[in-house]
């Protein structure tokens, strides 16, 4: 009994790490290609609203050469 019980364990930790019941991609290799421009698409678009959120898509105001400021 102890060893069915550890045999039990044992397969369900092993299947746990094997991937997903259902999995996210269709098993067609064009369907499949489709999904995944669509999702790189949709990640694309993300970065972009992410740099507009953070207004690191807009042009930088400063003089493109430094200049100490002080009497040298």
């Amino acid at each position: 009994m102890r060893r069915l019980l550890f045999a039990t364990l044992v397969a369900i930790a092993i299947s746990s790490n094997v991937g997903c019941i259902i999995p996210i991609y269709d098993a067609d290799p064009a369907e499949r290609a489709r999904q995944l421009i669509y999702s790189s698409e949709d990640f694309r678009a993300m970065r972009g609203e992410w740099r507009r959120f953070w207004f690191t898509d807009q042009p930088d105001h400063q003089k493109p050469l430094r200049t100490h400021g002080g009497i040298i």
